[in-house]
């Protein structure tokens, strides 16, 4: 069975509730009527109740850029799964690499929050990639993504895999404008379905969907989404804009 592309749109850390409004009812007129793909919105922890008002009852999902994996307690500054799923929230990001890179995150941490969704029926995105130091290194980039997807997975089981997502984001791609190769893209995404088939069984590796992050814009998703394994596109500062994610959305007409 053919896997459906997925276009989810990370607003980082940009929108008022109040644009956050404007924007989601853009792209809710914007995408009326699309067939075939799913699409959805991370915004701001402080704009998803007002994004999630306005998507009631369309077919774009809302997602959440982060979590704890606690339920509870006193953890300053944080966000709980249950306070997501009570927004409406049913996807989550783990491991973006502005969490890594900025925050410090830790595979353990990942794998715990991985896991935390699941228990709470949120769908999580594991965000794995290379810095550009380690692409130029060579083979080992390889390696440090394989390490990526393995550790944000491990202790999970072929049946806990249907509700995840891998999002594969070359660091050296994000909001610099660079992007890889359609070619290049797509031998990191059938090495992460490799990755996922030794662990899993093909037939799970199969059926995972695998997003491209870093750059996507409309004049090259086209390009990227008719590699085989490329499942979608998880994009940044081009989903800001009706504009120009709509296009990326409608990039099959």
């Amino acid at each position: 069975m053919p896997r459906t592309p997925f276009l989810a749109g990370n607003w980082k850390m940009y929108t008022t509730p109040e644009e956050a409004r404007d924007l989601a009812r853009a792209l809710r007129d914007g995408v009326a009527g699309v067939e075939g793909v799913d699409v959805l919105v991370c915004p701001p922890f402080t704009s998803l109740a007002a994004v999630a008002e306005e998507l009631a009852g369309t077919p774009i999902a809302l997602g959440a850029q982060n979590m704890y994996y606690e339920d509870q307690g006193a953890f300053t500054g944080e966000v709980s799964p249950l306070m997501l799923v009570a927004l409406g929230v049913s996807y989550v990001l783990v491991g973006h690499s502005e969490r890594r890179q900025y925050f410090g995150e830790r595979a353990e941490t990942l794998n715990r929050k991985v896991k935390a969704a699941l228990a709470h029926d949120l769908k999580p995105i594991l965000c794995v990639g290379e810095k550009l130091e380690e692409r130029e290194a060579g083979a080992s980039w390889k390696e440090v993504v394989r390490g990526q997807v393995r550790a944000g997975l491990e202790g999970l089981g072929a049946e806990d895999l249907g509700p995840v997502a891998i999002a594969y984001e070359p660091i050296w791609a994000i909001g610099t404008g660079k992007t890889a190769t359609p070619q290049a893209a797509q031998d990191a995404h059938a090495m992460i379905r490799e990755a996922l088939a030794e662990t899993f069984g093909a037939a799970t590796a199969e059926k995972t969907r695998i997003l491209y992050g870093g750059s996507v814009k409309p004049d090259n998703v086209r390009e990227l989404m008719a590699e085989p394994d490329i499942d979608g596109a998880l994009v940044g500062g081009a989903s800001l804009k009706a504009e120009t994610f709509v296009p990326i959305i409608r990039f099959q007409e």
